[in-house]
């Protein structure tokens, strides 16, 4: 008889369930309350409605800045993702003097108070005369993203054979062709989740966001949060509930294509 020994719950486990209990915990409550029947922004839910998603529609500021949100992410995950792949790059391959300290510098921004960065932003771009304009906010979006592709695209080189490119070149092929050919394939899952990362960090960024903005350059968060302010009604929570959705969506693809525990190293040895 084979006896199985069960594992008992340690002190991190238990941390950690609760830390994830904390994190979870508003998602469980916000998406059960946009389907309220009532008027009143309450848990548990009243009643089962979908009217609060279909007032979105009359609220033509959510669409406009829904849209502008979608761009704003796109243009900034397509840069930043450029941006963070050849700096990757060049840390990884050519690890250049003071690599340390220029690999913590495009890191910085994950480390600094997101509040720090946006008086920062705030302060640099009205100087320079971009403030509250689409690329000072553009740029200030760039730079909270670059770290995520950075982070995700070096440690998909961890284990990248670079005599694949020296065979490359000694057939032939220039640097041009035995990147796209040898080494863009093989990042490729890496590169793309970074840009689903940089997408994300602008989509959803509020706080840097909230020292950029202007009249004509309003993204969704800051929409939803100006609203909060004059009203607090389900509608809030079923906007916030498409947003969540999207995201989770977005994780989900990357989970399931290429696996999330293997593009932050998990298991460096799989590709």
């Amino acid at each position: 008889m084979i006896h199985v020994k069960k594992r008992r719950p340690t002190v991190l486990g238990i941390i950690t369930f609760f830390v994830v209990l904390m994190v979870v915990s508003p998602l469980l409550i916000i998406i059960p309350t946009s389907f309220t029947s009532t008027g009143a922004l309450r848990f548990p839910p009243e009643g089962f409605s979908l009217q609060w998603y279909v007032k979105i529609f009359d609220r033509p500021e959510f669409i406009d800045s829904f849209w502008f949100s979608l761009q704003l992410a796109l243009v900034t995950a397509v840069i930043a993702t450029i941006i963070g792949t050849l700096a990757a790059l060049a840390l990884h391959k050519y690890k250049p003097r003071g690599a340390g300290m220029i690999n913590s510098l495009l890191m910085s921004p994950l480390t600094v108070p997101s509040l720090i960065i946006g008086i920062a932003a705030l302060l640099f771009f009205t100087r320079i005369g971009l403030a509250g304009t689409f690329i000072g906010l553009l740029l200030s979006h760039i730079l909270i993203s670059v770290p995520y592709v950075v982070r995700l695209v070096y440690t998909g080189l961890s284990t990248f054979d670079y005599t694949l490119e020296r065979a490359a070149s000694i057939l032939g092929a220039n640097s041009f062709r035995t990147f796209w050919d040898i080494t863009f394939p093989i990042i490729r899952p890496a590169v793309f989740s970074g840009m689903v990362f940089a997408f994300l960090t602008s989509f959803d960024n509020v706080t840097v966001s909230l020292f950029m903005v202007s009249p004509s350059t309003t993204t969704l968060p800051m929409a939803i949060f100006s609203y909060m302010q004059e009203s607090l009604t389900p509608l809030v929570a079923s906007i916030s509930s498409i947003v969540i959705l999207l995201s989770l969506v977005f994780i989900f693809i990357l989970e399931r294509v290429y696996g999330l525990d293997r593009l932050f190293g998990s298991n460096s040895h799989a590709h």
